[in-house]
């Protein structure tokens, strides 16, 4: 039969390295899986920061996920005496009635999350570096911040493996198989067994989901670069300057993260070319160097910017762009756990904590019915995971 474990997690990356620490460190036997040796930079848990914020245009329903996110990543920091996670201030810029803006006042209004609004004037005189149009508002948000993915994928993973995780690297999986006695993982170095399972494979989940769960996922290549700033560069770290959310035209948004040492990076946050995991083009090409550059001397024109690195990375996305966090609708011991839409990292420790939860059968302490497979149609229905009485 080979190892035996109660749970057996596929896949490494944020929110796999999330569920390995939470489940292990609350006593489950614990075997982890990747394709890589995690933290890598093929997937969607790179880049030197993620950033964190709970004035969130994507709806206010994540309020209480993000509560318990900066909670846990506080007290993961305090185990670990690494930092995690810098709160540096944010913005939100845009047209006063675009789409970003309002669902981000509403997220905090409803939310009562502390914020101000910030006419161009003013954001100038608070923010000189960022400069907004005469036709913007920003709302500042003074508890955003960022996460060092790298790290905490490390932190993470050290404290599942002293809990004592078995941590499996460069393993890809083969197959797997539920029966009535829990699930049965092949890979080409052995065959592990656990009551349940978890699949977190991020870009590559429709390899495991199996034939008869055909989620309607997309995978985007995402491009981000790094500019060193050529005039007055200490202006530009994270001790004085935000990072900022920028609806430059109507639905199309960038984000811009404060130099951390490696300089000022800005990407596009969707809209980026389909691909495949296995053959994604990570040559980033002159043209979308140049088009960052371009936005990123519209809303910061005093930087004086030269490239000084680039990087590629995926969004797996949903149709409605958000998560899948439900039970596998042929085999309720396994749980799909991906498909963040290109906003997850920040919340995987939450999740991580809600898959443990999973798997010691109680009641989930959080709404999740909006992660629920069967909110798909076309046959792709799961269950609802240990819903809330």
């Amino acid at each position: 039969m080979g190892r035996e474990v109660d749970v057996i997690v596929l896949g490494l990356g944020a929110m796999g390295s999330a569920a390995a620490h939470a489940l292990q460190t609350r006593g489950f036997r614990v075997i982890g899986l990747d394709r890589f040796a995690p933290p890598h930079p093929y997937g969607s848990s790179h880049g030197d920061a993620r950033i964190i914020r709970q004035a969130y245009f994507e709806g206010a329903s994540y309020l209480p996920l993000l509560r318990r996110a900066y909670a846990s990543w506080r007290r993961l920091e305090e185990e670990s005496g690494r930092e995690l996670l810098r709160v540096t201030g944010g913005l939100t810029v845009g047209s006063e009635d675009g789409s970003l803006v309002q669902r981000t006042m509403a997220s905090a209004r409803e939310g009562e999350i502390p914020h101000e609004i910030l006419a161009p004037a003013e954001a100038a005189r608070r923010h000189p570096r960022i400069r907004i149009g005469r036709d913007q508002v920003a709302i500042y948000e003074p508890g955003a911040g960022l996460l060092f993915p790298e790290l905490c994928i490390e932190v993470l993973l050290e404290a599942a493996r002293r809990a004592g995780a078995e941590l499996r690297f460069d393993e890809p999986v083969r197959e797997w198989e539920a029966d009535s006695t829990g699930v049965r993982v092949r890979t080409g170095q052995g065959t592990y067994h656990a009551a349940r399972a978890v699949l977190a494979a991020g870009p590559w989940i429709d390899r495991l989901t199996g034939p008869d769960l055909q989620l309607p996922l997309t995978v985007e290549r995402q491009v981000a670069c790094w500019f060193d700033p050529t005039r007055d560069p200490d202006a530009f770290g994270s001790e004085r300057m935000p990072l900022a959310l920028w609806e430059h035209e109507p639905d199309q948004m960038a984000y811009i993260v404060p130099d951390l040492g490696n300089g000022i990076r800005i990407g596009l946050h969707q809209g980026g070319e389909s691909t495949d995991p296995d053959q994604v083009d990570r040559t980033v090409r002159p043209r979308e160097i140049e088009r960052l550059m371009e936005l990123l001397s519209m809303l910061i024109p005093d930087a004086g910017v030269r490239p000084a690195a680039t990087a590629v990375c995926l969004y797996t996305n949903t149709p409605d762009r958000h998560f899948v966090l439900d039970e596998h609708p042929d085999t309720p011991h396994v749980l799909v756990v991906s498909a963040c839409s290109g906003h997850g990292f920040k919340l995987s420790v939450t999740v991580g904590e809600l898959v443990a939860e999973w798997a010691a059968g109680a009641e989930s302490t959080e709404d999740l019915s909006p992660f629920m497979i069967e909110r798909f149609g076309d046959g792709t229905r799961g269950r609802a995971i240990n819903p809330q009485a």
